[in-house]
């Protein structure tokens, strides 16, 4: 059962000049995150649009967990999957949310995400 959904789209100049700031690298993104968006703006845009669809499928927004608590990641073939932590894995928990699927589509210019949480509605 769909128990969230989420879509996000913003421009990669945007995230591009705030990746100059190492504050908003440490608070946005985790280790293995900034491991793979080093150097490819579009890449940061694309997590942080899946980041933002998160929350939203989740109907919070970040009042009540950070940034660096969603991690997308990819598995062998580039397929970008999700990681919870901390209030954000919580939050999931108690909405249900057993699986999340995840789609990111970028051009030079924007990057759009869409989230769907699958799971038990409680």
């Amino acid at each position: 059962m769909i128990i969230g959904i989420g879509t996000d789209l913003i421009e990669v100049d945007r995230i591009k000049k705030a990746c100059m700031k190492e504050a908003f690298l440490l608070r946005s993104f985790t280790l293995e995150e900034r491991d793979y968006i080093q150097g490819h703006p579009q890449r940061a845009a694309g997590n942080f649009a899946v980041k933002e669809a998160v929350s939203k499928a989740m109907g919070t927004g970040f009042r009540h967990m950070s940034l660096n608590e969603i991690e997308v990641l990819r598995d062998a073939l580039g397929k970008p999957y999700i990681q919870l932590y901390s209030r954000a894995k919580e939050r999931a928990e108690v909405m249900g949310i057993e699986k999340w699927h995840v789609s990111i589509s970028n051009t030079k210019d924007y990057a759009i995400a869409y989230v769907i949480g699958e799971g038990v509605e409680r």
